[in-house]
């Protein structure tokens, strides 16, 4: 029984998914910067003096890292959480990272008895506190029914893709493909409906009304057209997250030697964006690669 979960990392969605698990779960989490720490205690989490001293003795842990590497050192590197790690323990992987070496590290994991659950999310911090993320997952059965009670209180959609790790990683790898290309494509239809003389506003609206409207379009349009006010669009999303993702998706191609041009294709304009010094920024954004500037 699932009764005690650590959070490594308590940033823009690690904060709000240790709070909403706070809600059902004894839960410990440890972040580099004081103020997060003291943010977390306010929200019901318990902060750890150490990584090591969080995962001690927690039945599930949630990592959220931005490669593979990143997560091969934190588990078995300087940092060596894996030692910390009790029998029949998981490891719960947040991000996408991409499905190579996943497989490695799961079996170095299950030798210290512990396991590794694959379950990249999506949704954003908001979704977070409120459990309506959207979470794609590979595991063992035995590691998934002891991370399950804690991927149901952040998921409203939980899909269970595969029994090993990796398989969520591949999953995730097909949704950042169509995301990264539909944001792309959102950037350059309103960036030509402006070129062309139309109202933004109203295009826009036209647009999500009809068979053109996608989730993309609907969720980043709007804040694309703010991406020229100072300031620029809350950030929700970093434009650089999609210089990685499809970066991955890249990877992931080449190695299956299949041909996807419209991927790399957007993958070349978040390129463009981050040498041109947008990748902070929301990655809605992009559009200013194609438009530096809308119509006055």
């Amino acid at each position: 029984m699932t009764s005690t979960v650590a959070v490594i990392g308590l940033g823009a969605m690690g904060l709000p998914m240790a709070a909403r698990l706070a809600q059902r779960f004894e839960v410990r989490g440890y972040d580099l910067a004081a103020e997060r720490l003291a943010l977390a205690a306010d929200q019901g989490v318990a902060p750890a003096d150490s990584a090591a001293a969080a995962v001690t003795g927690a039945d599930a842990v949630l990592v959220a890292v931005r490669t593979g590497e990143q997560l091969n050192d934190l588990l078995f590197g300087e940092a060596g959480l894996s030692a910390h790690l009790g029998e029949g323990s998981v490891v719960i992987l947040t991000s996408t990272v991409g499905t190579e070496g996943i497989a490695d590290i799961a079996a170095r994991l299950a030798e210290r008895g512990a396991g590794l659950v694959d379950a990249p999310l999506s949704g954003g911090p908001v979704r977070a506190g409120e459990g309506d993320l959207l979470i794609v997952v590979g595991a063992e059965p035995a590691a998934l029914e002891t991370a399950r009670p804690v991927l149901e209180q952040l998921a409203s959609t939980l899909t269970v893709v595969g029994d090993k790790p990796g398989d969520g990683q591949a999953l995730k790898t097909v949704n950042q493909l169509l995301c990264g290309v539909h944001i792309a494509a959102a950037a350059e239809a309103l960036a030509l409906a402006d070129a062309l003389g139309l109202d933004r506003a109203r295009t826009l609206e036209a647009l999500t009304a009809g068979a053109a409207d996608s989730f993309m379009l609907g969720n980043r349009g709007p804040r694309a057209l703010q991406a020229y006010d100072e300031g620029g669009a809350e950030v929700l999303s970093r434009l650089d997250i999609f210089v990685k993702d499809l970066g991955i998706v890249g990877q992931a191609a080449r190695k299956a030697h299949l041909s996807t041009p419209v991927a790399a294709a957007a993958e070349q304009l978040f390129l463009l964006g981050e040498a041109q010094g947008l990748g902070a920024l929301d990655d809605s954004a992009v559009i200013r690669v194609v438009a530096p500037e809308l119509r006055k």
